[in-house]
């Protein structure tokens, strides 16, 4: 059985003001001809379809057109919610969207209950777990406050449902799993602490389809073969040196899995370069970069007049321009830079406390803590987790025709 694997689309969101937007249909038509040229029986989306919980309509009307496509080409999708999804608004119509061969997961309680796909060698449950917010899934799931927790707990019930009816299985799931590697542009999800789950939280399992972090990459830990896709485009400066791609996953008899990487079309490269305002300009092996976009920091012992204007005469696309003299002092404003690109709020705060009224105790850390985690907000409307079916029973499938 073959899959397509992509996740973090984060539709209606821009790149330093840049709109994205015609650069994100781009990827989901060419995503639509790859599923259909290469035959494949499934398209898989573990989160973060959109960039926040109210996307921008055109995002909307995108993923609508695509996910219509799919359907008119015959092409299963099974996708579901990320952190930066709305669980309620991306769920809504999802017994409609079923009808047509889009399964579209975002509701807890739906975590046992498999879209079953078959081909020549019998079937495959795919399990979509949507991204499981600690603070709203815990007492539900009678699991600790915590990401590893939460995601046992689920896994335990997908296990128990392949025991219930052995199959090859696939898992989508939203999570940052220990061992991997962050890009800047992913938002915090750590809950008391703790972001990350180990990968053996997956064993028992063919295939993990994994959404959150943009870079596509392996995982190690796990008896599954636990994969990111990565974002189909680069969101950040930080992501210059990887090719976004999505995944094709081949799942042959014996459930062994084999993996490429399709490179994604990109409007144009993403890169940074620093040094002397007029070493820039004249250095010809800058010239490949003339059409990126460009992150530029300047090195020169005073800062140049109309700096932006004399860099974008030679890189019309620079978008960040810094400033940071060679073995000169710093300026006040490298500091509040250093301070915004701190990716722990509560590092940040901690900081803050420190230089004002000294180092704070671990009970005002943990205020801090507390305090983040509610300033970032929760969709806590899927609360609802189905008990556990009791010994031998068996839960309802949502069935796929044979490809």
């Amino acid at each position: 059985m073959r899959f397509l694997h992509t996740s973090d689309w984060h539709l209606g969101r821009s790149f330093h003001r840049v709109d994205l937007g015609p650069a994100q249909q781009d990827f989901l038509d060419w995503l639509v001809r790859e599923a259909v040229e290469r035959r494949v029986d499934a398209v898989l989306v573990p989160g973060d379809v959109f960039d926040r919980a109210v996307p921008p309509v055109d995002a909307v009307r995108a993923a609508s057109r695509a996910l219509a496509a799919f359907a008119a080409a015959g092409v299963p999708v099974v996708l579901t919610s990320g952190n930066h999804d709305s669980a309620t608004r991306l769920g809504f119509g999802a017994e409609l969207a079923e009808a047509a061969g889009v399964h579209v997961r975002t509701d807890p309680l739906d975590l046992e209950r498999p879209v079953v796909l078959a081909d020549e060698h019998g079937p495959v449950h795919v399990f979509a777990l949507p991204y499981l917010d600690p603070d709203s899934c815990h007492e539900a799931l009678g699991a600790p406050r915590s990401h590893p927790g939460v995601l046992t707990a689920a896994m335990d019930r997908v296990r128990a449902s392949l025991a219930r009816s052995p199959a090859r299985s696939v898992v989508l799931a939203h999570a940052f799993v220990t061992g991997a590697a962050p890009s800047e542009s992913e938002r915090d999800i750590r809950v008391g602490g703790v972001a990350d789950v180990p990968a053996s939280v997956f064993d028992g399992v063919d295939y993990v389809a994994l959404g959150h972090l943009h870079g596509s990459q392996g995982v190690g830990g796990s008896t599954a073969v636990v994969r990111y896709s990565g974002s189909p485009l680069r969101y950040s400066f930080g992501e210059a040196a990887r090719t976004p791609s999505v995944t094709l996953v081949d799942l042959d008899a014996d459930a062994r899995v084999s993996v490429e990487l399709l490179s994604t079309p990109v409007p144009r490269g993403v890169a940074t370069i620093s040094g002397r305002l007029e070493e820039l300009l004249a250095d010809p092996a800058l010239e490949p970069l003339a059409d990126s976009w460009l992150q530029v920091t300047l090195t020169d012992a005073r800062r140049p007049d109309a700096a932006l204007d004399a860099v974008r005469s030679r890189f019309p696309h620079t978008l960040v321009l810094g400033f940071r003299p060679e073995g000169g002092e710093v300026e006040a404003s490298s500091d509040l830079a250093r301070l915004r690109a701190a990716r722990d709020p509560v590092e940040v705060g901690r900081a803050f406390l420190a230089y004002v009224c000294g180092e704070p105790t671990p009970e005002e850390t943990d205020v801090l803590r507390r305090a983040d985690e509610l300033a970032r907000g929760r969709d806590t409307e899927h609360l609802r987790v189905a008990p556990a079916p009791a010994e031998g029973t068996v839960g309802d499938d949502a069935s796929v025709g044979a490809a």
